[in-house]
Parts: C-alpha cells; structure tokens; sequence
C-alpha cells in the first residue's frame, strides 16, 4: 500500500529540497495572492461527505475478486472518504432486481412488475439486469442489454393519467425514427399494438440534429399534410401524406390520448392497458397503391434506428442477465464489505425501468438492515435517454411519494446528466423553453414538490476523448465553473447542493487518464469546483481495473495498474493526485474546511494561467494550498500572500511550512501496449521548508503541490 510521501530526512527528499532552492535563486517570482476577509469566504465542506468515489457495474467474478482484504485495502488507500454506488443497468435501458427474492404482478407466469421484499434473508451479494422486452425497436442511440424476448414498443405506464394525475396530453408519448440521412417520405406505415394512440401526429423535422440533447436541436418538427390524426383505431394503417415527397431524417409519432386497451398480458393490472404500443414503424412511399419501404435494402449504419420518450418496464423471470459479464453489487456486500469506509453512502434507486413501490422497498430493505445512506439518486441519465424533463418530473414526483412514505427525512436528487459542460437543450414546449433543467425545476415548482429535490447530481466527463492536447488542461477551471453557473441561472435554488456523481477527462477509455496530465486534470477540477460553490465530487472508479487501448494510447479508468485478476502492478498518476487532494490538501474526519478566493498572475504568452491555486483554512487551524503547475516544460517560483481587506493586512506562512509535490519528476508513463506502466512511478515527495514574508516556493514543472501551515 503505498499511501506515504517521500519523507523528509530521506536522500531522495534531501535532494528535492536542495533543487527547490537552487531554482529559487534564478527564477522570476509570481505571487499567489488568498483573500482572507472573513466575509469572502467562498464555500465550505467536510470531506467526509464531499470528495468521494465511486463503484460501478462489474461482472459476478470481478465482483468476487473486487471484494477481497487486499484490493478493498488498496482502493481504500487512496483517501476519498465516501462512496456512490452506480446504476449501470438504468443506463443500458434495463431493470434491476436489488434482490431476487420477492413477487411478480403476475406470480403464475414470472412476469410483470417486480417489487423486493424487504424481508431480511441471506446477504444480497450480487444484483442482476433484466432486459426489456417492450424496448422493442427503440435503442436511443445507447446500448441496451440485449433479451430473448424483444416484442413491441410500449410506453412507461407510470406516465399515463392514471398514475400522474395529469392529461395524457400533458405527458405526450413519441417515437422518432431516425432514417440516417435525408429521404424523400410520403407515407408512413405504423403497426399498431395494444393500447394504440387515438390521437397522434406525425412529423418530420426541418433542420439538423434533432436527436441532439447535448448541442440543443436545430430546427423545428412539421406535421406532414394530413398528419394530424383523430378518433384512430389501431392495426396497421398506411397513411399517405400528398402527393410530393418531403425529403428529411427524421420523422416523429407524437401520441396523445390512449386507447387504454389492454395489451398481450391482460386486464389484471392497469398498467397493462395504459400508454401507447408500436409493432413497427416504417417510413416510405406511396407509388400507386403499393407503399415502397424509404430505407429498402439499408445495411449496418445505414439501418433507420428509434428512440423512444420512455419505455415499459415489464419483463419476466427469462429476461435476467447471467452475471457473468453484467451485474452489480448487491447491497450487503456493498455496506459491510468496508468499501463504504464506514460513511453514509449514496445510492441509486431504478426510475426510468423500474416501479415506486420497488424502489421504496430497496430503501426500507437498506434502512431495516441499518445500513447508513447519505443521498439517494434518482434514476441515471435521462438526457441521454432522450427522456423530457417534465416525463422525468412526473416519475420523480411519484418515486419521491412512495419513498418519504419509509422515511420522509431521506434526501433524495437528480437528475444524473451525462457528462455535461453546459446546458441541456430540448425541442422547445409550447412556451418556447428548452432548458431541460429549467423545465425539471418548473415541474417540480408548479406541482409543489420542489422540496422532494434535496440536491442536484450530474456527471463530469468534459472532453473529446481523440482531441486532448496538453493544452486541454487549461480548459477544466472554467468548465466546472460554467456548468455550475448554468444550472443556477436554469432555476436551482441557491439552497440545493450541486455534486459531481461520476467523473474523468472524457466520457471514453484516452490515454491521458494515465499519464501526468490526469493529475493535474483531476486537481484542477476538484479546486475549482468548490471555488465555485459545489457540494460534493466524487471521482471514477474506486477499484482496479486493467490497461485498454485507446485512441491516444493505452490507459487504465483506474487509479491502478492492474491484470483481468485485479492484481495491482502498479499506481496511475490518479492514485497519486488523489493522494494530494485527500491526505495533504484536506484533513478527513476533521471537520469543515472553509475555502477562500485564490489567484496566481503565472501566465504565458497567450494569456494562459499556467499556474492555478486553491485556498483552504482547515480544522486544525494550518492553512492548505494547492497550487497546480499546468507549464509542462518549466517549474515556477512563487511567494504566497494572505491579504485581508477589513483589516488591510498581509502576511504569509510562518516557519515551518509543509511542502508535498507530486509531478512528471515523480511518475512518467510508458507506452507498453497492454503491458503499459509508468517507470518513474514514485509517490510524492516533500518535507518542511522556511517560512516568513520573503520565502519562495517552487513548483515543479507539471505538478502538483500543496504548501501547509500556520499564517501569521
């Protein structure tokens, strides 16, 4: 386990120190200027509630390597205090079952609806996917786990007036076939199930990108001429829209109002008979009477794909995943495995494909076990789900119902964005709003229930996994900062946290995710994010995982250098930054840490902050500052200034001052293919250096480094 610094007295510290003062005498000095006013501090927390990680989806047997004394001591060695459990399955448009003990809606067949027990049995050691046979044709551009019984497209039931209390026209259901590139389109030939749409439209789009969630869609949807369809009747209808054929690439069934007749499975249970189902859809051309597929002969990519506004989430016992390459961590193993390091953790509950009443039993199960829980999230990812806020308003609200009902005190949030670094934009409402957040909060707000939102959570994944350039780095301040200004001006409360659930430099495995850049990366993120006013960061992933290739070069997810058996061969430049960030910058199960504003005047010719700061005043009275060297090339020279407007002093740290650096003198990494390592990979190294109003500190070339101490 590898938590220490080089220590002072060592010959390599000796030598680091000696380095640091030769560079002093010929650099330029910058300055680091804090302010301490008092009534300038910017935010506080307690790190034991807000820098953490994470464990996401894992397979039956990396499970039973995961949970092991020697890994869980290792991932644990890191230093992040709590922990976020991850709903992969949501994600893959899948359900859960938190536990396999409990009923069916429909117990004679296995199928239907399922609800856990809350009854206390043996230990829950895996959780396992079932895949949705009424996905039907509908993927949403993601991945979806596979089933055996793939049928028709149904509609989320929990989103019919029977359940929201609301018109159906107020939660319209849709379709958008997506034919992948521009066709001529003239008729449109829809197989409908039960229940079918009584009344709908049919459109296409003028514009491009409008499946485009993260850019924002431009453009509009038209209906075609005699689109608008009244008093329908289901079957297979062919509907032909003129004569001349309008050329586009998208086209969208728009439903509302139900037939509310029951599908294949009966009339026993309402949700059988609510929403709206699709056997299939097919844009084309009417030539005479004959009704020509658009898309005829497509292949691969060419294929027309389908997403859907929601999905039903009925499925039956031979829909289940093995567990050999898809499960998740059944709740016990998770809270008495030790991966939680004995704090209330953040959990998630399935929203999109899965029930109230399932989901407050996963909480009554957890609580009746006395399993500590900090936050619950809602759902995962309903943007990329292509869901609409009020959809996703609308379940909440019911979630939320049904979970206070266990504990009204439970502190429930969402809505789990993506990897965003700014606001996501949707096909505008009838008032012309496209900010899918600003909707969220509006639905909540209008149905009074703003108060069931006890925090916001998204992910932060900010660049283009092949585009990463050293100079990238430069970016990541303002990109945290921005979205978190973003979701403010979109309506959040100033008295709703905002965290950061799951994060790294991009959405996809690249190769600077192990090399010296991921430190600096991560540093930066996490400084500027509380300097901003975020509650809580945690990082992705908490436990080993091997080296893949990428489009720039080998990398691990992981702060480890790990087989398929999860043996660690050594540490990634994340372990060792999030050493800096949990055991010199901040002092776990201390207390609150208050942070203060915090500039560098270090830039280069382009006007690039090279270095950037970040001020704390901790419990035990030291203060801490990190200070990240983003010059690949150069190290700089700074003295630090602690400036207080009221009382119009300066002063500086007095003597000693800890020094702990961690940088590309520390740790390099070796493009090895699937064997890559990083040679040096040596932990940080510091010691105790002099205070007072002249002293200089010197910041290695591509560093990190947290200076520590009183301030007099």
């Amino acid at each position: 386990m590898r938590r220490g610094i080089v220590a002072a007295g060592s010959l390599a510290a000796l030598l680091w120190i000696f380095a640091q003062a030769a560079a002093q005498t010929n650099a330029a000095v910058g300055t680091v200027r804090i302010d301490v006013t008092p009534s300038h501090v910017l935010n506080s927390f307690d790190p034991d509630r807000a820098l953490g990680s994470s464990v996401d989806v894992l397979s039956h047997n990396e499970i039973d390597k995961v949970y092991t004394p020697h890994i869980l001591e290792e991932s644990l060695s890191a230093g992040w205090g709590p922990i976020t459990y991850r709903n992969n399955t949501e994600l893959r448009m899948a359900a859960w079952h938190w536990t396999e003990n409990g009923t069916w809606s429909d117990p004679a067949h296995k199928s239907g609806y399922f609800t856990g027990s809350t009854e206390l049995k043996d230990p829950i050691r895996y959780i396992l996917a079932y895949a949705l046979p009424h996905r039907g044709f509908s993927s949403s551009g993601d991945r979806p786990i596979e089933g055996p019984n793939l049928s028709y497209w149904k509609s989320n039931p929990y989103l019919s007036s029977k359940f929201t209390g609301e018109s159906d026209a107020a939660h319209p259901q849709w379709v958008v076939m997506d034919l992948q590139k521009e066709h001529s389109v003239n008729a449109v030939r829809i197989a409908w199930a039960n229940p079918y749409a009584k009344t709908y439209t049919v459109e296409y789009w003028v514009g491009k990108g409008a499946l485009d969630f993260d850019e924002g869609p431009q453009g509009a949807w038209k209906a075609f001429p005699s689109g608008a369809i009244t008093d329908a009747h289901g079957g297979t209808v062919t509907l032909r829209f003129g004569k001349m054929p309008i050329s586009t690439r998208y086209l969208r069934v728009w439903m509302t109002e139900s037939s509310n007749t029951c599908d294949l499975h009966g009339s026993g249970d309402v949700r059988n008979c609510v929403g709206y189902a699709i056997q299939s859809l097919t844009a084309g051309n009417m030539s005479g009477n004959e009704f020509v597929d658009a898309t005829k002969g497509a292949t691969g990519r060419q294929k027309p794909t389908y997403c859907s506004s929601s999905i039903d989430p009925w499925h039956s016992a031979a829909d289940a995943s093995s567990g050999e390459r898809y499960a998740h961590t059944g709740f016990d193993l998770f809270f008495t495995s030790g991966i939680t390091n004995n704090l209330p953790a953040m959990i998630p509950v399935t929203l999109l494909y899965g029930t109230p009443e399932d989901a407050a039993a996963q909480i009554a199960y957890i609580e009746k076990r006395g399993y500590p829980l900090a936050y619950v999230e809602m759902g995962e990812e309903p943007d990329g789900k292509h869901a609409l806020p009020e959809d996703y308003g609308a379940l909440y609200i019911q979630w939320a119902a049904a979970i206070h009902k266990v504990d009204p005190k439970l502190k429930l949030g969402g809505p789990i964005f993506e990897g965003v670094s700014q606001d996501i934009r949707v096909w505008p409402d009838a008032q012309g709003r496209t900010s899918w957040m600003g909707r969220f909060i509006d639905y909540l707000r209008a149905h009074d229930r703003l108060s069931d939102l006890a925090f916001v959570s998204f992910e932060h994944y900010p660049f283009e996994p092949c585009e990463i350039t050293w100079k990238t780095l430069y970016r990541e301040p303002q990109l945290i900062k921005h979205i978190l200004e973003v979701w403010r001006e979109d309506g959040v409360p100033k008295d709703v946290p905002l965290m950061v659930t799951e994060s790294s430099v991009s959405w996809e495995l690249t190769g600077p995710m192990s090399q010296i850049f991921a430190a600096l990366w991560l540093s930066d993120s996490i400084g500027a994010f509380f300097e901003a006013g975020g509650a809580a960061y945690y990082h992705s992933p908490i436990q080993p995982q091997t080296v893949e290739p990428s489009c720039l070069g080998p990398a691990s997810w992981s702060s480890f250098v790990a087989d398929r058996d999860f043996h660690i061969k050594g540490y990634t430049a994340f372990y060792y930054a999030a050493h800096m960030l949990n055991l010199e910058w901040v002092e776990h199960r201390s207390g609150v840490h208050y942070m203060f504003p915090s500039v560098t005047d270090i830039k280069d010719s382009d006007g690039n902050v090279l270095v950037t700061s970040y001020a704390l005043h901790r419990p035990d009275g030291n203060w801490s500052v990190m200070l990240v060297n983003r010059d690949q090339n150069q190290p700089h020279t700074v003295r630090v200034l602690f400036e207080d407007s009221t009382s119009r002093q300066t002063a500086s740290f007095s003597d000693p001052v800890t020094q702990v650096s961690f940088g590309s003198e520390q740790y390099v990494w070796k493009d090895r293919g699937a064997n890559s390592y990083a040679d040096p990979d040596a932990p940080p190294v510091g010691g105790t250096v002099a205070g007072g109003p002249q002293a200089a500190f010197t910041l290695p070339k591509a560093s990190v480094t947290v200076l520590r101490g009183r301030v007099e």
